[in-house]
């Protein structure tokens, strides 16, 4: 088993070389690459907003490609910038929230996410705020994860994804009159298993749990090599 392990992490220890020697080489032609980029960009003939509220701004472009064809109805949404936390305790629980979602009709498992109010100083100060708010854990250590779009395709705005560990109770949850949420603390076992049935179904929550299944199996791996 271990020499098996062994080699398994020669392979992989052989795969981030190559990735490094080819984002060296991606450097060298960095300026190249962003003018060639710059000329993909889509020229907006025209702009007109169909619908503007608190949770939605729907948007109508009329787009002209680089090739000269021009795409008359080309949809946008506009979001504020979203955040989420995946927040784990000092005794190693992650703090998941499950909440009903009226797209699917489902009652599922989240993480703690969010809004950037205009109030907030930054995303941290938002992530910091809605994990509070929503279940009463907050100080710990913080550092910014992952930022991700739901869908550039058709979407402005990205989430800023935060990983706090060692995280504490300090107050009572205290959660907006439009949330209805339960919190749960829940071992590093029972998240993945939620993770291997497709039992989250947020995307971007998925993404980061994903990443931090991942890393945690290399350091594993790792470990287990020396």
């Amino acid at each position: 088993m271990f020499e098996e392990m062994s080699v398994i992490f020669s392979e992989i220890t052989d795969i981030f070389l190559k990735i490094r020697d080819i984002f060296g080489k991606i450097k060298l032609i960095g300026m190249e690459t962003d003018v060639k980029e710059e000329k993909r960009m889509w020229k907006v003939l025209k702009s007109e907003y169909l619908y503007r509220d608190t949770w939605l701004t729907a948007r109508k472009d009329t787009v002209q490609l680089p090739n000269g064809n021009i795409i008359p109805s080309y949809y946008i949404l506009e979001y504020p910038e979203w955040v989420n936390t995946l927040a784990i305790t000092k005794d190693h629980k992650f703090i998941m929230i499950r909440q009903y979602r009226h797209g699917l009709q489902e009652v599922r498992y989240e993480l703690c996410a969010g809004v950037c109010d205009p109030e907030d100083a930054s995303p941290l100060d938002a992530a910091k705020r809605e994990l509070l708010e929503e279940t009463g854990y907050g100080n710990g250590n913080w550092k910014q994860d992952i930022v991700l779009c739901a869908n550039p395709s058709t979407m402005t705005n990205h989430t800023y994804m935060f990983l706090a560990t060692d995280v504490e109770p300090v107050s009572a949850p205290h959660p907006e009159a439009s949330e209805d949420l339960s919190v749960h603390l829940l071992t590093y076992e029972e998240v993945l298993e939620l993770l291997q049935t497709d039992q989250i179904k947020q995307s971007l929550h998925a993404a980061q749990l994903w990443k931090y299944m991942a890393t945690e199996a290399f350091k594993q791996l790792k470990q287990s090599s020396r």
